[in-house]
């Protein structure tokens, strides 16, 4: 059996972060997961295989989605990242180079292509 891909979820709302993970494990990623930019930036630091992260903007915190993926770049520059929102409209100049951008509601299956995709450059 073929590793499992390892990604992190990054998502405030218990819910959404739940069904997120649930699609990805069933599409056969190792999932991680945070509930903001503080615990991503810690699984992050101590899961070094974490190929691509998927990240809401708006979090509790000092840190909103947008300044996690611009750090993110900073400091792990090969990930890839996918941001989403469900009150922004966030265009590709806020976003690191090479970054996605799903407005919520998402398609799950959207999503799983998009990271195959992503993954597989």
């Amino acid at each position: 059996m073929p590793s499992r891909i390892p990604v992190l979820v990054v998502e405030d709302e218990p819910i959404l972060r739940f069904d997120i993970v649930d699609t990805l494990n069933d599409a056969g990623f190792h999932v991680h997961e945070a509930g903001n930019a503080t615990e991503a930036i810690e699984i992050l630091t101590q899961n070094t295989g974490i190929r691509l992260v998927f990240t809401d903007v708006d979090m509790p915190g000092g840190m909103d989605g947008i300044k996690l993926a611009a750090y993110i770049l900073d400091r792990w520059p090969p990930l890839k990242i996918i941001v989403t929102s469900g009150y922004r409209k966030v265009t590709l100049e806020e976003i690191p180079a090479e970054s996605c951008f799903f407005s919520k509601p998402y398609d799950p299956a959207q999503i799983v292509s998009t990271m195959h995709r992503m993954l597989a450059n």
